[in-house]
């Protein structure tokens, strides 16, 4: 399958040696070197996004939050950002993996195929629509939560976490283990991000249910009410 890779980054050195490593392993490559380009150019529907954070006309963080309800697809941030806030911040904005630069193309290229093939699983999941308590109605195909018949407005990751808790009902997982199922790969020192994604399904969830269905288990972490 040939995939769509947006890469956004006001460094045009990097674009432009980027665009040339993922053109020759056949990816199509559409760029963009502000944020009101990337946003523009999201709208060609691309099969993955690589954002910068620091960018002028609109920073990567404020893209994100705006294109996040428009496409489905994952989105990787390049930054040289270092503290554990700002990775929390990019994630909770609505992307998907924060790789921080100078980082090495093996390891972009991995992560991408990670988060490509990530998708085309959950995509082929024959799957699709469970219901919970009579009241809770999970679309696995279209990826929707309806609680009494109003649907929930869920950023990607905490669809993610209802979609990953909810098709293991019971069990119980910690943190670390939800993080690095969500993200796809280790997420210590992350773990706080699924405390408050957690925290904000929840509230979306109380003004339509008295039920809670994701129960903290103290000391071991959380799981989905039968």
């Amino acid at each position: 399958m040939n995939y769509t890779i947006l890469i956004a980054d006001d460094d045009r050195e990097l674009v432009r040696m980027l665009k040339t490593f993922f053109e020759i392993r056949r990816y199509s490559v559409i760029t963009a070197e502000n944020g009101t380009e990337a946003l523009k150019m999201a709208e060609r529907s691309p099969d993955i996004i690589l954002l910068d954070i620091n960018m002028p006309g609109a920073d990567g963080l404020e893209v994100c939050r705006r294109i996040r309800d428009k496409v489905s697809c994952p989105i990787l941030f390049l930054t040289a950002r270092v503290e554990e806030q700002d990775r929390v911040n990019g994630l909770l904005s609505g992307g998907d993996d924060y790789i921080l630069k100078p980082f090495s193309l093996k390891e972009l290229e991995a992560r991408i195929t990670a988060h490509l093939k990530r998708e085309e699983r959950q995509r082929s999941r024959a799957r699709s629509e469970y219901r919970f308590q009579r009241e809770l109605v999970i679309d696995y195909t279209s990826k929707t939560v309806e609680v009494n018949g109003t649907a929930l407005d869920l950023t990607k990751l905490e669809y993610s976490i209802v979609e990953f808790l909810s098709m293991n009902p019971g069990m119980v997982f910690d943190k670390e283990r939800i993080y690095e199922k969500i993200c796809g790969y280790d997420g210590e020192g992350d773990s706080r991000v699924v405390t408050e994604l957690i925290r904000r399904i929840r509230k979306k969830m109380k003004g339509h249910t008295e039920t809670e269905y994701i129960e903290t288990v103290w000391g071991m972490g959380y799981r989905w009410v039968r």
